[in-house]
């Protein structure tokens, strides 16, 4: 009998997942420790936004085990531990809810689907607005706010449980170059002074370069899990993405 390892906050073990006979992930091995800040690159297809699903148990496995804070998926319950951004839809300008109604349906969960949320909650709430600086956009339509302002409304509703981990995926899709900074400089925050753990899935590779602390190169299989640095050059990302890749420094 194999032991658990309960240093890591996600341990996935040889994670294999087939469809109608093509191989979407084969054999994954990875492990997501308390603090970390990991980065995961690919090519389109290669199975990032899949991982992710793995993870937060909505996607069944061909093979492997995945492990969540000590427990296997299959019997984890705990799901306030996690907070999740998946990737950006724009919202109608209609959408007929505040910034701060929208913070507060992540804690439905907990207080019911039509139950009014108490004072814990309402504390919860602002404590989130105040952390992704959106306070003062509490009562306007979320609808109404700039896509940036928009992802950091629904960091705030993915961090009013308090999670231990975050993940995200291409959640910078549409926003502008100055206000992708500001967000990457908010995950920075997050990570190195709330403590959270972030799983962030990009195709900004000068964000890897920059931001993350551990980067996993994916394409089906894991073809790299270390420290950026150790992976970023032009020959290893030309491998990794099937086609010729320069890297260019620039200012940001």
């Amino acid at each position: 009998m194999r032991l658990v390892d309960m240093s890591a906050l996600v341990e996935l073990r040889e994670v294999s997942l087939q469809s109608e006979g093509e191989v979407i992930l084969d054999r994954i091995n990875l492990r997501v420790e308390q603090g970390d800040f990991l980065g995961i690159i690919g090519p389109n297809g290669a199975g990032k936004t899949t991982l992710l699903r793995i993870i937060l148990g909505l996607q069944p496995l061909s093979s492997g085990t995945v492990i969540l804070f000590g427990q296997p998926v299959e019997t984890f319950r705990d799901w306030a531990r996690l907070g999740y951004i998946p990737q950006r839809v724009a919202l109608d300008p209609r959408f007929p809810a505040t910034v701060a109604e929208v913070v507060a349906s992540g804690l439905t969960g907990r207080t019911g689907l039509f139950r009014s949320p108490g004072p814990d909650a309402a504390r919860a709430v602002e404590e989130a607005l105040q952390l992704v600086g959106m306070a003062h956009h509490r009562q306007r339509l979320v609808g109404r706010l700039s896509v940036g302002q928009q992802q950091r409304a629904l960091i705030a509703r993915a961090l009013v449980t308090r999670p231990e981990l975050l993940l995200l995926d291409e959640p910078t899709g549409g926003i502008d170059p100055e206000a992708q900074e500001q967000f990457y400089e908010l995950l920075q925050t997050l990570n190195r002074s709330h403590a959270v753990t972030l799983i962030l899935v990009t195709h900004d590779i000068a964000v890897v370069g920059s931001a993350v602390r551990k980067l996993a190169c994916l394409n089906r299989r894991l073809v790299f899990h270390g420290e950026p640095k150790e992976f970023l050059s032009d020959a290893a990302l030309s491998s990794l993405y099937g086609a010729p890749v320069h890297l260019l420094s620039h200012r940001h």
